[in-house]
């Protein structure tokens, strides 16, 4: 699992440059990895989630800005929405990971990267958004079987 931790690293700090500069994702990952080291499979995985956020990001910055009440994504540190996106991509499109998983890992990441309230306010919004994620499968499910 140290992998998946390493990727999700990698990841957020792909995904935070991209915010800055106008790169395509195999670009920008590209000249990560050549500044940096990793096993592959930590590279298969952060190139998934990079691909992954980057080109759901419109939807995923809606479901954001639906569980964040007083803050439009525009307030938000551009490390706190890039950890955002990218643990919402998992909830949306990584079946295989527990969503108490992603949202540990991504309150850890806050934590480590973000400001001293970085863990909370992405604990808070995920939370959230797990809820509603939930409420909407839910109500699919329902509304496929009747």
């Amino acid at each position: 699992m140290q992998g998946r931790r390493r990727a999700r690293e990698v990841a957020l700090q792909v995904l935070y440059s991209l915010n800055f500069v106008d790169l395509d994702v195999e670009k920008a990952l590209e000249l990560f990895w050549g500044n940096f080291i990793a096993p592959k499979s930590a590279k298969e995985f952060a190139a998934e989630l990079v691909e992954g956020a980057w080109r759901h990001k419109d939807e995923l910055d809606r479901l954001i800005a639906q569980c964040s009440d007083n803050w439009s994504l525009g307030r938000m540190s551009k490390v706190d929405i890039s950890i955002l996106r990218m643990a919402v991509y998992e909830f949306l499109y990584c079946d295989d990971i527990p969503s108490k998983v992603t949202i540990n890992e991504a309150v850890d990441l806050g934590k480590i990267f973000g400001s001293e309230n970085s863990g909370s306010f992405v604990n808070g919004i995920l939370d959230a958004l797990r809820l509603k994620i939930d409420k909407d499968h839910a109500a699919e499910s329902i509304h496929r079987s009747s």
